[in-house]
């Protein structure tokens, strides 16, 4: 596993985050994580601090993959941690979702809570956490072009940008598949028999961290990131009229 570094100066790392990688150490985490790689290849005042995480600021989903900050000193994971916590820092998804998504822009206000049946599951739920994501639709496809795929539970897809206003555990998911619009490929929240189907175009979940904007905790000046598509779901688009 290698993440490549994006953005680097005296402060902060900015990393594209590869899919398929756990961000942080757990003792039911058995493979190589993203706070493994750095505190094994990268050095800075942070890199071997394992009691601050290594410098990790935040967290993507272990089938997420986009752009991610890093602190490499105290006070830089201090200020952005902080920014974190007022929700000043702005995040934008790229996400696959399943039907035609209307209207074209709009927002979901639900409280979020782990699902009581499966604890590694999240839910709407009215004794939940507050979370809002806003998407916007950025295009419409009809159908998939791979003559193995049974379509006959498809209804056209839309790929959308995604801007979370809160950072829950599966937010994005939950909130869209509320909607009766889940991610393309997602195990979890779209069901066993269109996400065995989905699998067999799109070989994980499709769901992408485009960009982010904060306050660089030195400058305090607004500077933002941008990372592409990953290539696994470039092809995925490619399969789809």
């Amino acid at each position: 596993m290698e993440a490549k570094i994006v953005y680097e100066d005296q402060a902060i790392l900015v990393i594209d985050k590869p899919a398929g990688v756990v961000v942080n150490r757990a003792e039911s985490v058995k493979e190589k994580t993203l706070q493994d790689w750095i505190s094994e290849t990268l050095v800075f005042p942070l890199s071997r601090n394992s009691g601050l995480r290594n410098g990790i600021v935040h967290r993507l989903d272990k089938e997420t993959s986009g752009v991610m900050i890093v602190a490499k000193t105290q006070d830089a994971l201090e200020n952005l941690q902080m920014q974190f916590r007022m929700r000043a820092i702005e995040k934008h998804y790229r996400v696959l979702v399943h039907g035609r998504m209307t209207p074209r822009e709009g927002s979901i206000a639900l409280p979020l809570a782990r699902n009581p049946r499966d604890r590694e599951r999240f839910a709407v739920s009215a004794t939940g956490k507050k979370a809002v994501t806003g998407w916007k639709v950025q295009r419409y496809f009809d159908a998939v072009l791979k003559p193995d795929v049974d379509t006959g539970s498809y209804q056209g897809f839309s790929l959308l940008e995604v801007k979370p206003g809160t950072g829950r555990t599966h937010q994005i998911r939950v909130h869209l598949s509320h909607l009766r619009h889940p991610v393309v490929s997602d195990t979890r929240y779209a069901g066993e028999r269109r996400a065995r189907e989905d699998l067999k175009w799109c070989p994980r979940l499709f769901l992408h961290a485009q960009l982010i904007a904060f306050a660089h905790p030195i400058t305090k000046e607004k500077v933002q990131f941008e990372v592409p598509l990953a290539e696994d779901l470039k092809k995925a688009l490619e399969l789809l009229k």
